[in-house]
Order: C-alpha cells, then structure tokens, then sequence
C-alpha cells in the first residue's frame, strides 16, 4: 500500500512530499518525491485517558462538583451506571469508539469501571472495529488481570499498594489519578512509582521535581478540568519536566475528541504546536508501550490522512500549526488503522 501527500515524518513531524509504504500493517519506508496530492499524512492519535463507560450519560450532571459527579462509589456517573443494563453499556460505549475511530484515533487508554465484567463488556463493545483500547482495570486485582493494567482513582481514596504490587509481578500499565483537585495526593501517588499520572493540576514545586526525577509520563486533560472547575495544568511547567500526553478524559463532559483537545491546549497554553501534536500522538503511545505515535519505518501502519485540500485547511502556510489548531473530523479523508 502506498500513502502519498504531505507526510509529517518522524518525532518532530517534519513536513516531506512523498510517500508512505506500508506492507502487513508496517511502515517499510518513506520515499521523498514530488505527489500531485494535497493530502496531509500524520500519525494517528493515542487518548491517553478515557472513561468511556460514561457514554450513556453525555451532559448530565450540569452544575454539580467534581466529587458530585464522578467520586466513587456514589457519584452520579456510578450511580447511572449501576442503573444501565449490560446491553446499554455496551451499545453507548462502541457508539464512542466508533467516533474515536472516524475521527482519527489508534488507540485509547480507558480507566474501566465495573471490574472484570467491564473490562469484558469494553471488550465486546469494541468487537470488530479498528481500533485497540488499553484497559486499566479498576476495583479489583481481577480486573487488572483481565485487563492491560490497573487504573487507580487517587490515592486519597484508598490504599492501592496491594494492587500496584500486583500488577508490577504481572508486568502490566499502572496508572493513577492525582492533583486534580488539589496536591495531597500527589506524593501518595508517587510513592506507588506508577507508570504514569493522571491530570496534575496542583503540584507543587517539590511534586515536579519527584516527576522530573523519577521521569514518570502525565497525561493531562485540561477540557475536563475546565468543565469540572478545578483549575488547568501547568502544562508548560510539566512539558519541561517530563513526557505529557492528552486524553479527553469522562465522556460524560467532553467528546473523546482528539483534535478538540489539541485546538484547547494549543489556544490556552505555551506549548508549541509541535508539542501539542506530539502529545495527542508519540506521547501517549509512549506511555502505552505501542508502536505507533510516529511516521517512519519500523513503526505500525496507524495513520491518519487529512484532505489539505479541504475549504478548512486549504491555503494554510503552516500544516503543523494548522492541524493543532483549525482541523477537524470534517478534514479527515481517511484513518489507517
């Protein structure tokens, strides 16, 4: 197979005329060469934080806190979730996935609520698509061990020591919550050395340092943290620390739109356009462990293929600046996955 346009190759997404060979779903090389096409070819996006269980309760919970809405185990996304049958669940969930999909995203890391039975009930949701969640599993070294990991709510909630040792011996992806609503958290959840953090919208000079030292990866979802009125991420303190990556975070908020997530951060923060499209990309698939992330050979095939040509994006004098912060799904021409 071949990809020819505008392909925004390697780690810093540099802009070449070309195209891309792909043989088995691999990027096998890169051929720089003069296209008549107007397509822009970039890697497909990594979610690196989702709760897509939420689905069947898009905008509920106007005007209520953070602790209102999503604290466990009775806030109102739990409670609507233990009101919803199996099959509802199911059917809203994969109404998300397929939108991720169209929209161009490769993968998702999801915080799965419902222990076993929700790490199976993702699983069937997304049964046939192209598309490969990374399951965190919640609630239970069960659910861990049905799942890709466990994903922890904070460690203000709970004593997740147990859990965390016993998905270091399965050799699988800990992630938790923590400093989203202010930074007591933050050193508890340190002291676990998670694979990743979740949000960080409090540290406080000592909770960067431990980040930065022990080089543990952020996933920052600053739309959610504006809905729940919490406060944004020092993103550009924290890009110049460590790997951060963007996730849409409760679907109950926002929709696990990648390229919504992007124009916000891109309009609101110090990041450059480079490094806004590098953490919708390369970075979350660097925390998951994927192959993806980036354009070059070696790489898995996970592209997604922009009409440059569009009445949004035509003209545009830069094509990175342009994606972070105007394109959308109704510039997607094709998703590879």
């Amino acid at each position: 197979m071949l990809v020819e346009g505008t392909i925004l190759r390697g780690p810093n997404f540099d802009p070449v005329e070309g195209r891309v060979v792909v043989e088995d779903g691999t990027i096998t090389a890169i051929e720089e060469e003069s296209v008549s096409s107007s397509d822009v070819i970039l890697p497909a996006f990594v979610n690196a934080h989702t709760h897509i269980g939420d689905s069947i309760a898009k905008e509920a919970g106007a005007g209520l806190s953070l602790e209102e809405l999503v604290a466990p185990p009775d806030g109102l996304k739990h409670r609507l979730l233990r009101d919803a049958t199996r099959a509802e669940k199911v059917e809203a969930m994969r109404r998300s996935v397929r939108f991720m999909q169209r929209t161009g995203t490769a993968s998702f890391l999801e915080f799965r609520e419902g222990g076993v039975e929700g790490v199976f009930a993702l699983r069937e949701a997304v049964k046939g698509l192209d598309i490969d969640p990374v399951i965190l599993g919640r609630e239970s070294v069960e659910a861990m061990e049905a799942g890709d990991g466990f994903g922890a709510s904070g460690a203000n909630d709970a004593d997740f020591g147990h859990e965390r040792n016993a998905t270091a011996r399965a050799g699988k992806l800990f992630g938790i919550h923590a400093g989203e609503v202010d930074s007591s958290d933050i050193n508890p959840a340190l002291d676990l050395s998670p694979n990743f953090l979740v949000h960080v919208v409090h540290p406080e000079p000592l909770h960067l340092d431990r980040i930065e030292d022990s080089e543990i990866p952020v996933a920052v979802c600053p739309r959610s943290n504006l809905v729940t009125d919490v406060g944004l991420p020092p993103i550009r303190e924290l890009l110049d620390r460590t790997t951060v990556a963007l996730g849409t975070d409760n679907v109950m908020l926002n929709s696990p739109s990648m390229f919504r997530e992007m124009e916000f951060v891109a309009k609101l923060t110090k990041a450059s356009s480079r490094e806004v499209l590098r953490m919708a990309t390369r970075n979350g698939a660097q925390i998951a462990g994927l192959n993806c992330g980036v354009v070059e050979p070696g790489r898995d095939a996970k592209l997604l293929v922009l009409d440059g040509d569009s009445d949004n994006l035509v003209g545009s004098r830069n094509v990175i600046r342009a994606i972070v912060r105007r394109a959308g799904a109704t510039d997607v021409k094709d998703v590879l996955l």
